[in-house]
């Protein structure tokens, strides 16, 4: 394999590029980054974002700000501020009269805004001036000092929270689901013969009135998606949408918890590379050596930095161009497999897609080659079973698939795929056993206190037991909620299982966006069975399904890797955590309740039916689904689905035994845990690429070269985000709907 450059330090990350490596080293402050105008800045920024995320993820379906976890909506807070707001503001402070400057243009603006806005509500020269008011409001509240380094990436870990939280993906999912499955219930499906006798009427807002779902809670329902400017009926929505906030509050509490207790473990004890820093950091790698490198730090005077940059600015300004203009030449970054695959045994491994997305190969390039290449590698490493399986006498389309999986995983490979989560959890667990062993002797004061701990977000007796109580909770609200308390444990228990695997994918395989592509609830079901006076009885599964829906089928923005990642930089930086995690809850409740206050309006407003096509209708329909499926039992059930489960855990057993024992092992099992999920049915090529010039350039120009070529990837993904961000202007001004530059 190709040689690998170094890791720095105990954290894991890459080194510095170019003359940046030999950069004189800043002290960091102790206590920088948490102070009170970034605490200011991050609030409101948490309610912009909680504003225009809805309005572009659900309302236009257009490129998410969100919905990864290198979120284009923070990388574009970090350019704004180190590119607009810091130099002006150092320019400003310069000039005897610079301080009065912006707060005349701050009015003027705003002022302009409030007419024009006034005037038509989706006027764009009006938004416009409403965001340049605030920027020049933002530069007011800096005074005569620029965001130091510190202060520019706590507004950074505030926004993978705010960016996150409101868009796709992400937990907010429930308000569509809790009132999807009435509004698409018919006499064929009869899906209201197990909705209403199996939900609690705080549940939904279809049944509010009574208990039934009668004209009133119709009238709730139809009205959300049919629009047509109707008013809000908030009478049935306020105690849903209260009991649900509390649910979700808890689960982000849960996840904060859990992070704190693994922070140390990963990013220290195993040195776990986290990837997705590695652009933040660099970005504002100079912003406290102004003196040395002038107002735009060393990043941005690096020419292969522009190459990359210029490249991925180019593709995407002829891909947008095209959309706009048929006459202007389309650059093609997708091969259609399809006509490729028509013959059989080939036509067996089914939807195979080659997209380039350049965001996902520059990342790709700052992965090891053994994880970058096994994440590709697995992803056909699972088709060939499809085609293996053919070649034995068994048709892989006529097989049984995995109940409720959303990457139409047959049974056997499905079984393997659980069984890896099972076996790789197990083993993270078990490495990092005397830390885990450490905190609940602390926890129960059997320990002292170390060096460490006083600098975690929390200490570990509160993280630990701040863990335990917010899943208790989470347990009791689903038994309040109907559901039995054995099936409403192992479902919450998987959920954890599954966090911690995918959070692991992304501190160590940097992928944008992660899931795991299975259903707790149909998988138990095709092992146990399901149905009247089984332990998956319709009680569990009608509250349980929609409660799957809603957290556990598309955990493409959920948040603990957001909080991982924080905890990480912030404890690098020497930022002070325990306000910092105070900033990022509050921030967590504002976007949260502003992007539900949006998403319920914009049902009455514009109609659920022209919303975003997963958010309101398909994926609101899964819930349903899912438990009309297993309702009655299924057809399938076996326990010979436990071999495959117990083969995925040996596969990955074996898998870390290989990589312990022998250095040249080249399989990491996160591909194993990836390889039939919907994520890498999209990225699978463009890691493929990456991964491809980051051997060739390693292996004929050596570790030098790489390091030196390095910023021209990151230069790449860069070019890409400031391109989402330059069609979103353009989209949100022509009013065009569906243009996505990421994966959707």
């Amino acid at each position: 394999m190709a040689a690998e450059s170094p890791r720095l330090g105990q954290a894991g990350l890459m080194p510095v590029t170019g003359a940046s490596a030999s950069a004189t080293a800043v002290e960091v402050e102790e206590s920088g980054g948490v102070t009170p105008r970034v605490v200011a800045l991050c609030l409101a920024l948490a309610a912009v974002l909680g504003y225009v995320i809805p309005i572009i993820d659900v309302k236009l379906s257009n490129t998410f700000l969100g919905a990864a976890h290198l979120p284009p909506g923070a990388i574009a807070v970090l350019l704004i501020i180190l590119l607009v707001i810091n130099p002006l503001v150092r320019l400003l402070s310069m000039q005897p009269r610079g301080t009065v400057v912006l707060p005349i243009a701050a009015v003027l603006l705003l002022g302009a805004a409030f007419l024009l806005l006034s005037a038509a509500r989706d006027n764009f020269l009006g938004w416009a001036c409403g965001v340049l008011g605030i920027l020049a409001l933002v530069g007011c509240s800096l005074g005569r000092r620029a965001l130091s380094r510190n202060e520019v990436l706590t507004v950074y870990i505030s926004c993978l929270f705010s960016a996150l939280v409101p868009g796709h993906g992400a937990e907010n999912f429930f308000l569509s689901n809790i009132i999807g499955p009435f509004y698409f219930a018919t006499r064929e499906n009869k899906w209201l013969s197990f909705l209403e006798p199996n939900l609690r009427p705080w549940f939904t807002p279809a049944l509010m009135h009574g208990g039934r779902y009668d004209e009133v809670g119709k009238a709730v329902v139809q009205g959300w998606y049919v629009g047509g400017n109707q008013a809000v009926p908030w009478s049935a929505w306020l105690v849903p949408l209260a009991a649900w906030g509390v649910f979700v509050f808890a689960s982000y509490f849960m996840l904060g918890c859990l992070s704190v207790m693994l922070r140390a473990q990963w990013a220290e004890r195993e040195a776990l590379a986290f990837p997705l820093l590695r652009l933040p950091l660099d970005l504002t790698e100079d912003v406290d050596r102004r003196d040395k490198y002038g107002v735009f730090g060393q990043f941005f005077r690096n020419p292969l930095m522009w190459i990359g940059f210029g490249l991925g600015v180019a593709i995407q300004l002829f891909k947008g161009l095209h959309v706009y203009f048929a006459d202007v030449p389309d650059i093609p970054l997708e091969i259609l497999t399809g006509p490729l695959f028509t013959e059989p045994p080939w036509n067996q491994i089914g939807w195979v897609p080659m997209q380039i997305f350049p965001i996902a190969v520059g990342i790709t390039f700052l992965l090891t080659s053994e994880v970058s290449f096994s994440l590709w590698f697995f992803y056909w490493f699972m088709r060939f079973e499809l085609v293996v399986a053919y070649y034995t006498g068994f048709m892989p389309n006529s097989l049984p698939g995995l109940v409720g999986s959303t990457a139409g995983a047959k049974t056997f490979t499905g079984y393997q795929h659980i069984g890896a989560y099972i076996g790789y959890v197990a083993i993270v667990l078990w490495t990092g056993r005397e830390h885990f062993i450490h905190i609940a002797r602390r926890a129960f004061g059997r320990a002292p206190a170390g060096e460490g701990e006083r600098r975690e977000a929390l200490s570990y007796p509160v993280a630990f037991w701040g863990f335990v109580l917010s899943f208790v909770f989470m347990v009791a609200w689903s038994v309040l909620a109907g559901m039995t308390l054995s099936v409403a444990l192992v479902l919450w228990l998987i959920y954890l299982m599954v966090a911690i695997a995918l959070t692991r994918v992304v501190a160590e395989g940097g992928l944008l966006f992660v899931q795991h592509g299975w259903s707790p609830l149909g998988s138990m079901a095709q092992i146990f069975n399901s149905g009247p006076g089984k332990w998956l009885s319709p009680q569990n599964l009608v509250p349980g399904s929609i409660l799957q829906g809603a957290f556990i089928t598309d955990l493409r923005a959920f948040l603990m890797p957001s909080f991982i990642q924080s905890f990480k930089l912030a404890y690098d930086r020497k930022i002070n955590m325990k306000p910092l995690l105070a900033l990022i809850f509050s921030v967590i409740v504002i976007t949260l309740v502003v992007s539900l206050y949006m998403d319920v309006r914009f049902g009455y407003e514009k109609g659920g039916l022209q919303l975003e096509g997963w958010f309101a209708n398909s994926g609101a329909q899964k819930p349903a689904g899912d438990a009309n499926a297993l309702i009655n039992g299924v057809t399938d059930a076996s326990w010979t689905n436990l071999f495959w489960v117990g083969l995925g855990i040996i596969g990955t057993y074996g898998l870390m035994l290989a990589r312990s024992r022998f250095l040249w092992f080249p399989l990491h099992p996160i591909g194993f845990l990836m390889a039939i999920t919907y994520p890498m049915n999209r990225l699978w090529f463009s890691i493929f690429l990456g991964w491809m010039c980051k051997v060739l350039i390693s292996r004929f120009g050596g570790s030098e070269t790489y390091r030196k070529t390095t910023p021209m990837f990151l230069g790449l993904a860069l070019g890409d985000v400031a391109m989402m961000l330059v069609w979103l202007v353009i989209d949100a001004w022509q009013a065009r709907t569906g243009h996505q530059l990421m994966p959707s």
